[in-house]
């Protein structure tokens, strides 16, 4: 069944919004509204999905928003991530918060808990699997830098502490996205979205 996203204009105060629904009243301010368009919207049904080989994880270390972890989950989705593995204090479905952001990509990445990063982390390793860390300080990564041609995961951290460093000493590698505001770092979830949708582009188009 096609969904509608209806378009409005209030004739009191001008406000022109958006809703999926009928509506008889303005929001901001209750008087009568026209509608002024519509568009049909494509449903989550009509795109598969298409998992990259090889696969791409990564660590929730420590993340204390819920927002943020939902948010993740539907970046990961949309980049053909595999598994997102969380860690320590870092929230689990079927928590709300995590819902209200995912929007149903929770239900679509794999993901598994864990008490300690770090075990997770040493296990990876050993399968094969290349770790990148993302945290500030580490080196600037740029979109054309090469990416790992095997099993890849990225490591992000609490939002006020960072990573671990047992879990720095650990990675193979450790990025940065450059920052040409006064602001030295993007949300957590901001950031993971950069890297992971930058690697997937490439290894859908391989150079």
């Amino acid at each position: 069944m096609a969904v509608k996203a209806r378009f409005y204009r209030c004739e009191g105060c001008g406000l022109r919004f958006p809703a999926l629904e009928e509506v008889g009243k303005c929001p901001a301010c209750g008087g009568g509204v026209v509608r002024v368009g519509e568009r049909e919207l494509e449903t989550d049904a009509e795109h598969p999905s298409e998992p990259l080989f090889p696969p791409c994880s990564a660590v929730l270390e420590n993340l204390r928003s819920a927002w943020n972890v939902g948010s993740i989950f539907r970046t990961a989705d949309a980049a053909g991530w595999s598994h997102l593995h969380l860690c320590g204090i870092t929230p689990a479905p079927p928590h709300p918060g995590i819902s209200k952001t995912a929007l149903g990509a929770e239900r679509c990445v794999s993901w598994s808990y864990h008490p300690d990063a770090v075990e997770v982390i040493e296990r990876l390793r050993k399968e094969g699997w290349t770790v990148w860390v993302l945290e500030t300080g580490g080196e600037p990564w740029h979109p054309e830098d090469p990416i790992p041609e095997g099993p890849f995961t990225l490591v992000v951290g609490n939002e006020l502490a960072g990573v671990d460093p047992e879990i720095l000493s650990l990675a193979h590698r450790v990025v940065e996205l450059p920052m040409r505001g006064c602001k030295r770092s993007l949300n957590v979830s901001v950031a993971f979205g950069v890297l992971a949708l930058g690697i997937s582009l490439r290894r859908l188009t391989p150079r």
